[in-house]
């Protein structure tokens, strides 16, 4: 035993660096994201004790789908495309980064107010397509819902912003502070005495997202002391580079996007109840996602930039395709686990009050449906942190058109094939089809410039 540990020991002090700093800051990632989604999963057993799978929950379930898709869509983009930007906006002079950071700040406001007017415009129109099959009282809620919580767009943007910068420096604390916005929620339920009030899940979201807008600003000043004002023009360089790959990119993230919302689509042509059943697997499934997704993708998206930085694309390469394997295997036995504690876990989280076994059974069924979609899921966002590292934005794009076609198709299928349970069928098959895609062109892969777009 004594020699096999020693080769054991070799071994282990062989690892490339590089494998130790992806482990380290995703391991990091990892318990600030559960803290944080620990909060996320309170919040869903306080909401299911105070409002069970009625109205309100349908209502804010959907309102929150959309008021937060087209600034998270914009968010996903840009974040792919800021920390690549950030990681060498570090070698340039003081005023060079000013001025950057000034002006991203500046349009992440202009944009967010721009989102907001917008949502107000169209909001009638969207609740007319998508919840014409929901009670007038539900499609009433939506609406006092929404002349509140539409704002939060502002706030999604600016805190990418920010979040971007902390993650460029291999600072991931905004993880744990992802879980703000759910902190407060729960502490209004909780202390609501009403089971149909819907202020608290409005105070709480809109007061837990400014929150956390505000702490994220400090600590991003604070680790990355420079001081900059918001200017509403494109004058520092780095604009080049973000258009070149926001143009290429943005379509098919967007798109990707999109699929909240399609899935809010066909599940409400399901009737009351659906939506709120449905959001619940949801979030349980979020749970499970998020520890793995934000620690591989946040722990290995600078560290890639790095290396490809350097010039030794292959070796980014090699690095991604090791640690795409491991997220298949990891994400496997994942679901494995999962499926089969699948009832007690939501039992566990949500039965009570108004949350009753039925429920149970109901949610259970579509997340064990869900758990399909981990290990593809896992593994694929190493590799779009690989060709996000390498500006390789052409092939994100076509990929995640490629992909959201297939979802598309698998809803419509599935859905009428398996009822609710297909739309959760489709997504797995979504991702699916994107790792292989990814696979695909990783194999075919050559050195290209850092600033490929």
């Amino acid at each position: 035993m004594i020699p096999q540990f020693g080769a054991w020991r070799v071994k282990l002090l062989q690892i490339h660096p590089d494998h130790l700093r992806i482990a380290r800051g995703a391991m990091r990632i990892s318990v600030f994201v559960l803290a944080g989604r620990c909060a996320g999963a309170f919040k869903e057993m306080a909401i299911a004790y105070r409002y069970g799978t009625g109205g309100v929950v349908d209502a804010y379930q959907l309102t929150m789908a959309l008021v937060s898709w087209l600034p998270v869509a914009v968010a996903t983009v840009f974040g792919i495309v800021l920390v690549p930007v950030f990681v060498n906006l570090h070698q340039q002079s003081v005023d060079d980064q000013a001025r950057f950071l000034g002006e991203l700040e500046a349009w992440a406001i202009a944009a967010g107010v721009l989102f907001t007017i917008l949502l107000y415009v169209f909001w009638p129109l969207a609740l007319h397509l998508i919840a014409t099959n929901l009670s007038l009282e539900t499609r009433a809620i939506c609406r006092q819902m929404m002349l509140t919580m539409a704002p939060i767009g502002v706030l999604m943007l600016l805190s990418c912003a920010y979040a971007s910068r902390l993650q460029s420096r291999e600072r991931h604390i905004n993880t744990l502070l992802d879980g703000l916005p759910a902190g407060l929620v729960l502490i209004f339920v909780l202390f609501a005495s009403d089971h149909t009030a819907v202020l608290p899940l409005i105070c709480g979201t809109v007061g837990g997202y400014i929150i956390q807008t505000l702490v994220v600003r400090a600590l991003s000043v604070r680790i990355d002391p420079v001081r900059s004002r918001p200017r509403l023009t494109f004058k520092a360089p780095q604009w080049t580079r973000i258009f070149r790959a926001v143009r290429v990119l943005a379509l098919g993230q967007m798109v990707m996007c999109c699929t909240p919302v399609l899935d809010q689509y066909f599940v409400a042509g399901f009737g009351d109840g659906a939506i709120a059943t449905l959001g619940y697997a949801n979030r349980v499934l979020s749970l499970l996602l998020s520890m793995g997704a934000l620690a591989i993708s946040q722990a290995t998206l600078p560290i890639l930039s790095d290396i490809i930085g350097s010039g030794d694309s292959l070796r980014a390469r090699r690095t991604a395709l090791k640690w795409t394997l491991l997220m298949v295997l990891l994400g496997g036995a994942v679901a494995l686990v999962a499926w089969l504690l699948a009832p007690h876990l939501v039992a566990l989280l949500f039965q009570r009050g108004a949350f009753n076994a039925q429920d149970t059974a109901a949610v259970a069924e579509l997340f064990r449906w869900g758990l399909a979609q981990v290990p593809f899921y896992f593994s694929g966002l190493v590799l779009l942190t690989l060709f996000a590292s390498a500006s390789r934005y052409r092939e994100m794009a076509l990929i995640a058109l490629v992909s959201f076609v297939v979802k598309v198709i698998g809803n419509v299928a599935m859905s009428h094939w398996l009822g609710v349970p297909g739309i959760l069928a489709g997504t797995a098959l979504m991702h699916a089809t994107t790792l292989l895609c990814y696979i695909c062109y990783t194999n075919r892969w050559a050195p290209a410039p850092a600033n490929r777009s």
